[in-house]
């Protein structure tokens, strides 16, 4: 195992939608006083780390992935005083703080773009993507095209994603040294880490057509991240996720980044973005056994998540988040947690939040699935389109959190909060899952207490079982002596033989026979073999 990789796969990483997850002020928007309240709670979860999405200053046209200032905190989320007093009593608990590093765009308001946008004269206007009429006929992520007008010069400015976050010109070296300089303020400042944002648009290739992946891509990574002092950080990026770029992004002696998430397996159970087909857990399985294989095998990191602030909930979309919810959702977490790698886990998956459906656009938020209405308005049907957004905007997973059943389910005292609560808040909050004798918050307290207190989980092989049984996946842990097995059975009523028997650690349905014999849908259980 690389030496620098060791202290990783003791990480738990908990995501947090700082505009969702707790108000301290009222105001209806979650705030860095609220992570502050709730620090305690992640502890008990299991937590030793925190990603926080942006928290910079910022128009919120995407909610705070265009950014303003990148060295000040946004003031709906409260002051750089708050953050302070926020990392100090983080460390304090044991918990690291990693910060989003967005370095493909800013917003329009950022300093550099007003100048830039001004003149072709002004020293910031080789910051960005300027062009007398456009190069492509590339389209913007959240639809139209990717080029904009500009008035003062007459030029068009390229934005891949929306008309406010104006892509940065990253060949040029002034824009690399602004942003070493920038993650070096919080590094000073001593945060542990940065998740980095579509990091692999920051490269580009007009000629070959190319928005991502470049040909200076992995130079740029380099530049910034490879620098001695910011070795020892958790870096993580968002990325192209075939085998080939993460050898180039993540290999031995690259000096980039340490982890890329792989997100295929999250593709399962829908087209695009808005439209579901059907789908087994069986594909899951194969993506994850797939990337189990290849990052042992060449001695990565893995990234271990199912969801996250980009997308609807995974549940709703590949298992069963009504009758089975409990079952589903602590089955998939035993599945997906227990692999060798860095857990994430993004916030109200340990209660299982599911999918929220509503009949109105006016409650949704999400830039995305606002422009894919505007764009198809007048091809599809009001009711076809709605029913697209409920299943694939990613307003599903931004929700503010559900802390408890009252009618403002503890997220705040504002008479409403910055968007709608999940339309299932009074059945799935907090309070109502720690009431419940099916809690899936402390089943997943649970099985973070058993990978932080066995070795085999964290750093072990794995080794897959019966891999042509279908419906379920078995696999084996083994670190220096140590074996465990984990039987995860999906979505239909089976039986299982042949397999090792052991001490029974943990099980969602409180079993009480061994491996071998017949599971329930989402049945799961975990056995030490050790000795045995």
């Amino acid at each position: 195992m690389k030496k620098e990789f060791s202290d990783c796969y003791d990480l738990v990483v908990y995501q947090i939608y700082p505009r969702s997850f707790k108000d301290s002020n009222g105001d209806g928007i979650g705030d860095i006083n609220g992570i502050l309240s709730k620090l305690d709670y992640l502890k008990d979860l299991g937590v030793n780390a925190i990603w926080l999405c942006p928290i910079f200053k910022s128009p919120q046209c995407d909610n705070g992935y265009d950014i303003s200032d990148y060295r000040d905190i946004d003031p709906i989320y409260g002051t750089m005083a708050d953050f302070d007093r926020l990392l100090t009593v983080a460390h304090e608990k044991g918990i690291k703080v990693i910060m989003d590093f967005v370095a493909n765009h800013t917003s329009s308001e950022h300093e550099w773009f007003r100048r830039a946008r001004s003149s072709k004269s002004d020293p910031y206007h080789d910051y960005y993507y300027w062009a007398d009429k456009p190069l492509n006929d590339w389209r913007s992520e959240f639809g139209g095209s990717a080029w904009e007008y500009n008035e003062p010069t007459g030029e068009y400015y390229l934005h891949c994603f929306a008309v406010g976050q104006p892509d940065v010109n990253w060949n040029n070296p002034k824009v690399r040294e602004e942003f070493k300089s920038i993650v070096d303020f919080w590094v000073k400042k001593g945060v542990d880490g940065f998740r980095c944002d579509v990091l692999d648009h920051i490269s580009k290739d007009f000629e070959k057509g190319l928005r991502r992946n470049g040909p200076h891509l992995h130079e740029y990574i380099r530049e910034v991240f490879g620098r001695d002092h910011l070795l020892n950080l958790y870096t993580v990026g968002e990325a192209e996720t075939t085998e080939e770029s993460i050898l180039a992004t993540c290999g031995q002696d690259r000096r980039e980044l340490k982890s890329v998430f792989q997100f295929s397996h999250l593709m399962v159970g829908r087209k695009g973005r808005y439209t579901p087909v059907p789908c087994r857990m069986d594909e899951v399985k194969d993506i994850l056994e797939g990337w189990e294989r290849f990052t042992e095998e060449r001695d990565l990191l893995y990234v271990l998540l199912t969801d996250n602030h980009d997308r609807p909930w995974f549940l709703s979309r590949t298992g069963n988040d009504r009758e089975l919810r409990y079952e589903c959702a602590t089955c998939v977490a035993t599945m997906v947690y227990l692999l060798r790698g860095v857990p994430f886990i993004y916030e109200g998956q340990e209660i299982g939040c599911a999918n929220s459906h509503f009949d109105d656009l006016t409650a949704f938020n999400d830039v995305e699935c606002l422009g894919y209405y505007e764009e198809n308005k007048d091809k599809e049907s009001e009711e076809k389109l709605l029913a697209e957004i409920n299943f694939g905007s990613r307003d599903n997973s931004r929700r503010p959190f559900a802390w408890d059943g009252s009618p403002n389910h503890g997220f705040t005292t504002a008479a409403a909060p910055w968007l709608p609560y999940a339309s299932r808040s009074d059945e799935i909050n907090l309070e109502a899952d720690l009431a419940s004798e099916k809690s899936i918050w402390r089943y997943y307290r649970d099985l973070l207490a058993l990978r932080r207190e066995r070795v085999a989980f964290r750093q072990g092989s794995c080794r897959q079982l019966q891999p042509s049984k279908k419906d379920c996946y078995v696999y084996l842990r083994e670190y220096e002596g140590e074996r465990f097995l984990v039987v995860c059975n999906f979505e239909r009523e089976q039986r299982f033989t042949g397999l090792p028997e052991g001490r029974l650690l943990l099980s969602n349905l409180k079993r009480r026979a061994g491996a071998n014999g017949v599971y329930a849908p989402y049945e799961c259980a975990v056995y030490d073999l050790t000795n045995r």
